[in-house]
């Protein structure tokens, strides 16, 4: 029996693995909801258990949904401890149709949905999991579940629009523009929210940087110091070019309380072909 049931977890690894890398965004992360959610499985008595693919799902979303919330409370680890996390993961059809057509707005907006509601989206929008599941992982009725969902889907496919950037956002942009140019680690974390969380959408796939030690000792945007100042969805951003004047990265900044609490850049050359960009500064010259 216990033959049959690792053959039959290794049968839905690939499914779970992607819920919870839907709900994380993380790879890493989502290998570890995996592995633990094997480790329960194989303290049960199998014969207990009716549907085996609706249990796994049940254990996969609670102990993403712990991972969510521990995130929000956990004090910022040192540096060497924090994996810069590659999402290097298949994405399901409808998960990768929907991160096409939002783009970076879907990098930003996802990084606002509290942890109830990016679960009820994320299973339910993406998974099909019925309303009644989710609503017995979150200790939430049908309705209330449904109502998550709901508001989580018209914050990601139609967001509103925020309140234009002010001069103190946009001055609080420059100033980690300016620190990130010349090296001012200090300042960086002054500017820095604690708990900042910077996305970049590469080639390879999207890399997370969380804290604020972290970001600013990756410095990954630090090119975009001498772009071009724009408005991302209403959000104070930067456009940088290469010196042949391709596009190098678009980025957004969300500045709450005079910091920055979360960055989201695009340096997938694909994707910026297919964003309508100002054009370059007249003085980008020919690479050398």
């Amino acid at each position: 029996m216990p033959d049959t049931l690792a053959e039959t977890f290794e049968a839905q690894r690939d499914r779970l693995r992607a819920v919870a890398h839907r709900v994380l965004g993380s790879a890493a992360d989502a290998e570890d909801v995996v592995q633990e959610a094997w480790l329960r499985l194989s303290r049960q008595d199998a014969a207990e258990i009716h549907n085996l693919e609706g249990w796994l799902t049940t254990v996969v979303g609670r102990i993403s949904l712990d991972v969510l919330r521990s995130r929000r409370a956990r004090p910022e680890a040192p540096y060497d401890e924090v994996v810069v996390e590659v999402d290097d993961g298949t994405a399901p059809e409808e998960d990768v149709a929907l991160a096409d057509s939002v783009g970076l707005a879907l990098l930003v907006v996802l990084e606002t949905l509290g942890p109830n509601e990016r679960l009820a989206f994320v299973l339910h929008d993406l998974f099909a999991v019925p309303f009644e599941e989710i609503g017995r992982i979150l200790g939430k009725s049908a309705g209330a579940t449904k109502m998550l969902a709901s508001r989580a889907r018209r914050k990601v496919r139609t967001p509103a629009p925020p309140a234009p950037a002010g001069r103190e956002q946009r001055e609080v942009v420059q100033a980690f523009l300016t620190a990130a140019r010349d090296g001012d680690f200090e300042e960086l974390l002054r500017i820095l929210d604690p708990d900042v969380r910077l996305t970049v959408d590469t080639p390879d796939g999207v890399v997370v940087v969380l804290g604020a030690t972290n970001v600013a000792a990756g410095a990954r945007i630090g090119a975009a110091a001498g772009g071009r100042a724009v408005l991302v969805g209403g959000l104070p951003g930067v456009v940088a070019w290469h010196a042949d004047g391709t596009p190098m990265s678009v980025v957004a900044f969300t500045v709450v309380d005079g910091r920055i609490v979360s960055i989201a850049s695009v340096a997938d050359p694909a994707k910026l072909a297919s964003m309508t960009l100002p054009e370059p500064p007249e003085t980008a010259g020919p690479s050398r």
